[in-house]
């Protein structure tokens, strides 16, 4: 069984992939030891906070991206949000328009895209309605504020 983590603890995951990557990742519940003797006690907990969301995001992130099919954009789907991005909001109609396509065909495109969404959205929501308890769920909701802030920064 690999070992994991700075600990050297045996792996606890099951698969191979999911051993690999404890390898690289801690495991949950293992902490990473600092090994800087130049960081004091705050920047040390800053530090290891400072990975644990990282990985506590990614994780989020991967598990979102299992809600859909992989390879999940067509090439519509991606030249439809390339624009999005770089032109910012737009109607069905003038999307359309700059994509050289019928309505109707960009209709699907965006239903097709609020569907990936929607898978998403109802795992996180039922995530979030079993998960955590209420007290979690208002800790949880100043978390993304912060987030929020973090990301703007």
């Amino acid at each position: 069984m690999p070992l994991c983590c700075e600990r050297y603890a045996p792996c606890r995951r099951g698969n191979e992939y999911q051993q690999l990557i404890c390898t690289v990742y801690p495991c949950s519940g293992h902490t990473l030891r600092m090994t800087n003797p130049n960081l004091n006690a705050e920047e040390t907990s800053l530090a290891a906070l400072a990975g644990e969301l990282r990985i506590s995001l990614g994780k989020l992130v991967r598990r979102l991206h299992e809600q859909t099919p992989a390879n999940d954009f067509t090439s519509a789907q991606k030249s439809m949000l390339l624009r999005l991005d770089r032109d910012g909001p737009a109607t069905v109609s003038a999307l359309a328009w700059a994509e050289s396509v019928r309505p109707q065909s960009m209709r699907s495109t965006v239903v097709a895209l609020q569907a990936h969404r929607s898978a998403k959205n109802n795992w996180l929501h039922g995530a979030l309605e079993t998960q955590p308890s209420a007290a979690e769920q208002a800790q949880l909701a100043a978390a993304v504020r912060l987030l929020k802030r973090l990301a703007d920064y």
